[in-house]
């Protein structure tokens, strides 16, 4: 009986380091783990041609999405576009085998867009890049432009003249991206 004990107990901790294994494995990237409903997806290959692009309908992994192991032997590369931030992660399959590459992980913060009344107020966290290019358009008409520049966070805020109603657009460069934000006062 004890010898059946210590090897029910033995077969226990081996399954145990097995399956903590498995999820540390899961984790490597935090981007097919942990997607919401609304974030989008897109999947290119090592030339930059689009693979698969759309948006996630539900909250968890990715492979519910789309099976990796099915593309052709080669890199691609994963980019999950959340609320205030892209991650980017690289996987390479090899015999419909996924393996991601921990070294070019990568996390782009994007700005974040405040319009109060005849203010606007852009916010970025500038983990990934110190500074970003501001240009604020009325009417398609450029009427002023700068790049912030600092440490943590890039933060500036905007008042426009209330009397000048109208369509605005306020254009962000920043890691090699551009992000627009169309609004009204």
């Amino acid at each position: 009986m004890k010898t059946l004990f210590k090897n029910i107990l033995v077969l226990a901790v081996m399954l145990g380091t097995c399956t903590s294994y498995a999820n540390a494995t899961l984790e490597v990237s935090p981007t097919f783990n942990n997607v919401k409903k609304g974030n989008s997806i897109t999947v290119t290959d090592a030339t930059g041609v689009v693979i698969f692009s759309g948006r996630i309908n539900f909250d968890g992994n990715i492979s519910r999405l789309y099976d990796f192991s099915q593309l052709k032997d080669g890199l691609y590369s994963i980019e999950v576009n959340k609320d205030y931030l892209i991650e980017i992660s690289t996987v390479e399959v090899k015999n419909n085998i996924v393996n991601f590459i921990d070294h070019k992980y990568v996390k782009v913060f994007k700005p974040i867009f405040r319009v109060f009344e005849d203010s606007i107020i852009i916010s970025k966290l500038a983990f990934d890049t110190p500074e970003m290019e501001v240009k604020l358009y009325y009417e398609d008409e450029l009427i002023y432009s700068e790049t912030v520049k600092g440490d943590e966070i890039l933060n500036r805020v905007y008042k426009l003249d209330k009397t000048i109603k109208g369509e605005y657009s306020a254009i962000v460069k920043s890691n090699g991206r551009v992000y627009i934000e169309n609004f009204r006062i």
